[in-house]
Formats: C-alpha cells, structure tokens, sequence
C-alpha cells in the first residue's frame, strides 16, 4: 500500500479535485472564521499551505478549497472537525503509523482510504475507529445508509432504518410471574 503513495504534487491534484466537488459556500460567517483560525493557527504551528487558505471575495461566506501539508497531531486542521473545503494531509512513516495518526483525533465521523486494493483498504480502514469508512471514494451521506460519527462526532445513526429507530419510544413491558 506504501509503494501506491503519488508525489506531493499528484497528491495535491487529488486533493484540489476532491474539494473542488465539495461546496465552498458555508452557511455562516462564524463557520467561515473558524475555518480561518483552524488554517492560521495550522500554518502557524508548522503546516505548510500547498493552496488556499483564504475566503472568497464577494457576497456570501465562501472558502478557497485548502490543503495543508505537514499536518500532525497539535494542530488546529487535524485535531479539531474542519466543517469546510480543507484537506490536512499528515505524512505517516508506514501503516501501522497511519492507524495512530488517524486515531490520534478526538473525532470519528468518516474515514476515506485510496487503494488499488480495496480488500487491503478496508483492513487498513477496520483499525480506524470512525463511524464510516469509504473505500476508494469521498465521505458522504446517503439515504440507504446509517450515518454518524463516533467519539466527539456524536452519538447514534440517522438515515436508513437504523435511523428512524432515533424517533422511537420503546417501551418495555415485565411481568413477574
């Protein structure tokens, strides 16, 4: 899986196109500053920023698709949930040390492995602990499918059948006899 690993700059390319899909527009000014002070205070503690990094000029509360190399635990972009078009790519010394780094975040909700092996991938993806996890394709919601995260991602399911059990009231009943 090590020896799959493109250069930075195919890396970036990759990345660029992923959030480039995603939508730049947030739904609040607040949201868009904390995505600035996760960037700033990412590039300020060692990241280096391969693209991005600002908002968009004009009306609305838009964001440059952002990538930031160097990520590591400490950091603003890797430790907290960036809800926005940044990529913190942290560079592992092999497999075993991309677990740790992934599981190194109080967060959980999904997880995106790319890998001309996808049983190998999801190997890789079953030591992750999140609340889904993507094998050669982005993170992202749908309907047929439980979605949620784990840790400080939150609690429970929505969608698919899992996800209307949220809007049950069991009720249990106990006779003695």
């Amino acid at each position: 899986m090590w020896s799959e690993i493109c250069s930075w700059s195919r890396l970036a390319q990759l990345l660029f196109a992923i959030l480039a899909m995603a939508s730049w527009r947030m739904a609040r000014g607040d949201l868009r500053d904390t995505i600035q002070r996760q960037v700033d205070e990412s590039l300020a503690a060692g990241a280096t920023l391969l693209t991005g990094g600002r908002p968009l000029p004009g009306s609305g509360y838009f964001f440059q698709p952002t990538i930031l190399g160097n990520a590591a635990p400490g950091m603003a972009a890797f430790d907290e949930e960036t809800f926005g078009p940044v990529a913190a790519v942290a560079i592992a010394t092999d497999e075993a040390d991309a677990v740790r780094l992934a599981n190194a975040t109080p967060y959980g909700l999904g997880l995106s492995v790319w890998t001309a092996d996808p049983q190998h991938g999801t190997a890789f993806a079953r030591q992750v602990t999140t609340g889904a996890a993507f094998i050669n394709a982005v993170v992202a919601s749908d309907a047929r499918l439980p979605f949620g995260g784990t840790k400080r991602s939150g609690y429970g399911r929505e969608l698919a059948a899992v996800g209307l059990r949220e809007f049950v009231n069991t009720r249990t009943y106990w006779a003695a006899r």
